[in-house]
């Protein structure tokens, strides 16, 4: 196949790639040039929002848009490209459903939508420059899909992701466990060892994407590990054991990590807090089903964590990561909760 890929270069995109010239694919990649292209792919350099008259003249069996966020820039690509692609996908998220207080969330369940007030600040982050949209996000991403919809309905594939993780991963949500349990030592972990986590690793979920693309399916899929499988102790046991590290684990609650102003997601990766969040109990639980059944498979959890493992100690490790816990604030927030369970 002949494939378009709108970004391609940092994760996500790097990852499809990978798997698109595994499996002998023609990879054309279509970005502004501040990173550097992967070899043995075409290059057409632009901005998405002011140079789609780049892909004019070209036909691509399928193009995989990696980054679109603001509903405006996914319609004037997808008008675009309407006469040159066969198919169009779209990387969305689960973020996208309006309702995640329960497990089990379907494909069909309602979209968060936005206000124009909204839209009308998502655009001005987006001149600013900045990508974070924050509670904006979801929103966003729901309103791409239905514009992708409204242009494309027949010939659209829209793929909700979870956490994805993996080599390369800019965000460290997930990286920092695997480098923090391997440097040793007391490590401060969060809330129950038993509770739930859910992600997905971007090698499985690029070679889905491309044999999906192979296969034509058209259609929205949730694509994330199976709910229920994997605890945050087996995380960071698989941490420990992988890293062959001196690791341990300190549990500590979650109201203890609310008076210290700990923040979930960020200072603490992978910790949705689930006494002050119900309405997020159902983010760990979503339902992918419906890509299983259409051949996603899942790597054991010791290869995700060898794979980031072997990527950032040879390549990343002179950067500091950008999500988690600095070791000296780790250490005081250890100090202060054994300082707390001795007095009680």
């Amino acid at each position: 196949m002949k494939l378009l890929i709108i970004g391609g270069t940092r994760f996500l995109g790097r990852h499809l790639v990978s798997a698109a010239l595994q499996r002998n694919h023609d990879v054309t990649l279509f970005n502004r040039g501040n990173y550097q292209s992967p070899p043995n792919t075409k290059q057409l350099i632009g901005d998405r929002d002011g140079d789609l008259n780049k892909l004019q003249g070209h036909e691509w069996d399928a193009v995989i848009d990696t980054c679109g966020i603001l509903p405006h820039s996914v319609e004037v690509s997808a008008k675009t490209l309407s006469a040159s692609v066969g198919a169009y996908v779209f990387i969305s998220s689960v973020s996208v459903y309006a309702d995640l207080s329960n497990p089990g969330v379907l494909e069909s369940a309602p979209l968060k939508t936005l206000t124009n007030e909204q839209l009308d600040e998502a655009n001005q982050i987006h001149s600013s420059n900045s990508s974070n949209y924050g509670s904006l996000y979801g929103g966003l991403k729901a309103l791409c899909e239905q514009t992708l919809l409204d242009v494309i309905p027949d010939r659209s594939l829209i793929i909700r992701p979870g956490l994805i993780v993996g080599p390369y991963d800019y965000t460290d949500r997930f990286t920092y466990w695997v480098m923090r349990v391997a440097h040793g030592g007391e490590v401060l972990a969060p809330g129950r060892p038993e509770r739930s986590v859910q992600f997905i690793d971007v090698r499985d979920l690029s070679e889905w994407i491309i044999t999906t693309i192979e296969s034509s399916r058209r259609g929205v899929y949730n694509a994330n590990a199976l709910p229920g499988a994997v605890t945050m102790e087996q995380v960071l046991t698989q941490c420990k054991s992988v890293t062959e590290s001196n690791a341990a684990f300190t549990w500590v609650s979650e109201s203890f990590l609310f008076k210290e102003k700990v923040a979930a997601w960020s200072d603490m990766p992978l910790w949705l807090p689930e006494q002050d969040a119900p309405q997020l109990s159902g983010f760990m639980f979503i339902n992918s089903d419906k890509a299983i059944r259409a051949g996603l498979k899942f790597k054991p959890l010791n290869e995700t964590i060898e794979a980031i493992y072997l990527w950032r100690s040879n390549t990343a490790s002179h950067e500091p990561l950008s999500a988690g816990l600095d070791k000296e604030r780790e250490d005081r927030l250890l100090q202060k909760w054994h300082e707390i369970r001795h007095a009680v």
